[in-house]
């Protein structure tokens, strides 16, 4: 996905989520760049709650998340690409390896809820549920416990971030480095054998 077609994408799910108000002034083209990429962030985070999503910032974890769904490793199996390497910079000093972590803390750095005391971000998986844990975010998963569209789950040594909870309760997530690429996953309601969750707000 061209960084063009993504910045389209953004936009888009951003009018899904703007309330119906007064007429406004059509989005620019793709070409627009960063300014469109501001201006779909800044929507996001304006728009109230819709869909069951939490308004602010859990809101815009999902719709930035959504946007990088098909990102793969180039070439498969080597934890990398132009677009990881991005991911990689919400940690600085990260090293090439597994980015489920890097991913989420990407996602929350651009969402404007950074993790980690000063907002660094983490590489690995236990050191973002420590942190939750130390921090009154952490949740333990269990049968009726019910996460929010926006926050963490937490697996042994995997994470991802929750889509959507469906009306079955089962949880649906976007995860990277999910068979080497950001991929939408379904778990049963509760987590399953998840760790637990990350409340982002």
């Amino acid at each position: 996905m061209s960084l063009d077609s993504t910045l389209v994408r953004i936009d888009e799910i951003s009018r899904l989520f703007a309330p119906p108000l007064a007429p406004t002034a059509p989005p620019p083209p793709a070409s627009a760049g960063a300014t469109s990429f501001a201006r779909a962030l800044s929507q996001a985070g304006e728009a109230p709650a819709a869909s069951g999503l939490p308004g602010g910032g859990n809101q815009r974890m999902v719709s930035l998340a959504q946007a990088e769904v098909g990102q793969t490793e180039q070439p498969r199996g080597s934890n990398n690409s132009a677009r990881i390497a991005e991911y990689r910079s919400a940690v600085p000093g990260g090293p090439i390896g597994p980015w489920c972590a890097y991913f989420a803390s990407w996602v929350a750095r651009e969402a404007g809820m950074p993790l980690g005391d000063r907002g660094q971000g983490f590489a690995r998986v236990d050191d973002v549920w420590a942190w939750a844990q130390r921090n009154g975010r952490a949740t333990p998963a269990g049968p009726n416990v019910t996460p929010r569209p926006g926050d963490l789950i937490i697996w042994d040594e995997h994470m991802g971030i929750v889509e959507s909870v469906r009306p079955d309760g089962s949880i649906q997530t976007i995860e990277g480095n999910s068979s080497d690429q950001v991929a939408r996953r379904v778990h049963p309601g509760g987590g399953g054998n998840a760790v637990g969750f990350v409340r982002m707000s």
